[in-house]
């Protein structure tokens, strides 16, 4: 039997399924459900079961374009139980489509962590969504040992924001977050969010946290500056000449932030989501005590691991859109993991080719 998830004993069994299968993630899960759904997205968990038990699932993210049409998205999933019985999600995946199909939908995307076969005919998308590579570290390690598996340059980076006086913060202020993801985008020539998706997740994610990073304060700033200036230091200061001094914020006493650091934990699992940073106070690392800081959190919360989040693949070209920011990721080390890419359902082909032809006229 397929259906939809509502009440809540049935709510709490997924979550249990969830978060004991091996392959369930935050992104099958029913705090992303309440996140998507801060949103204003729709969201339905198909669950394919026999009497009581879960065989396959998946959480659907329905997300709502012009003229009443929309697009499906099952981020890491359908999941499948453990005797992988391929005919369950089948059977899944041919009640979503058959549901997608009534409801408007352009096109319908899956992500599993494992390659699944299907006969839907799905192609592979063009979107980046989901990656196909990341890196994830093992907090299981001792500090020392995490630090050991590191490039000897990421290491040396967070030193270099030790002792650049470096500060790290907890916040709630998403306006400072979102002034430096604005600065970053613009810098990096990669497009943002709106304010309010951040404002939701760290709201309305559970177990999400902002980070922010400050300069040191403005004697030990000033006196970086006369050591950088005037002769070589002893110890690694900083690696440019040109320290801006950091603007106060308004009424207060506190300099600005100059980078930041947006990301959660689930079952366990501590994940990189976002970070922004100002590129005129790189040679502080800042970007790098805010990483060893919410690796040291997390490990000490209780996380087991510690998922960067996304890379470019291995045999990809520089122009990969993650190619730049996996190059800062590799420094922290871990194992690199790569998934399928993720698939696409094209259902209606002539009104999704319209209307991505409408946005890039607007764009």
């Amino acid at each position: 039997m397929i259906s939809v998830l509502t009440t809540p004993a049935e709510l709490a069994a997924y979550d249990t399924w969830i978060t004991s299968h091996p392959e369930g993630s935050l992104w099958q899960s029913l705090e992303w459900k309440q996140f998507q759904e801060s949103l204003g997205r729709e969201v339905r968990i198909y669950a394919q079961k026999e009497g009581a038990q879960i065989l396959a699932s998946a959480l659907v993210v329905i997300d709502r374009t012009s003229l009443g049409l929309a697009t499906w998205d099952m981020p890491r999933g359908p999941l499948q139980d453990l005797g992988l019985r391929t005919k369950d999600l089948g059977l899944l995946l041919e009640k979503i489509v058959s549901d997608a199909k009534q409801d408007s939908c352009l096109c319908l995307y899956f992500s599993p962590a494992k390659l699944i076969t299907n006969n839907q005919k799905p192609i592979t998308s063009s979107r980046h969504e989901q990656p196909v590579a990341t890196r994830i570290l093992d907090l299981t390690q001792s500090e020392e040992d995490i630090l050991k598996q590191m490039k000897p340059k990421g290491r040396y980076n967070i030193t270099v924001a030790k002792k650049n006086g470096v500060t790290i913060e907890d916040s709630k202020d998403i306006d400072a977050f979102y002034a430096l993801a604005k600065s970053t985008g613009e810098r990096d020539q990669f497009g943002i969010l709106p304010k309010r998706h951040y404002e939701a997740f760290l709201k309305n994610l559970p177990e999400s946290f902002l980070m922010l990073a400050r300069p040191p304060s403005t004697s030990s700033f000033f006196e970086a500056k006369l050591i950088t200036n005037n002769q070589q230091p002893t110890t690694p200061v900083a690696q440019s000449s040109k320290l801006p001094t950091a603007p106060l914020r308004t009424g207060s006493a506190q300099s600005s932030p100059i980078a930041a650091f947006l990301g959660v934990a689930w079952n366990g699992r501590a994940y990189y989501y976002y970070g922004a940073s100002d590129h005129a106070f790189r040679a502080l690392m800042a970007p790098y005590a805010l990483q060893w800081e919410a690796m040291t959190r997390c490990k000490a919360a209780g996380c087991v691991s510690y998922d960067l989040l996304g890379i470019s693949p291995p045999d990809s070209s520089a122009t990969h859109p993650w190619a730049g920011v996996g190059v800062f990721k590799e420094k922290f080390g871990g194992n690199v993991v790569l998934y399928p890419p993720e698939q696409q359902i094209v259902l209606r082909p002539v009104m999704q080719a319209m209307l991505r032809m409408k946005r890039r006229m607007v764009g």
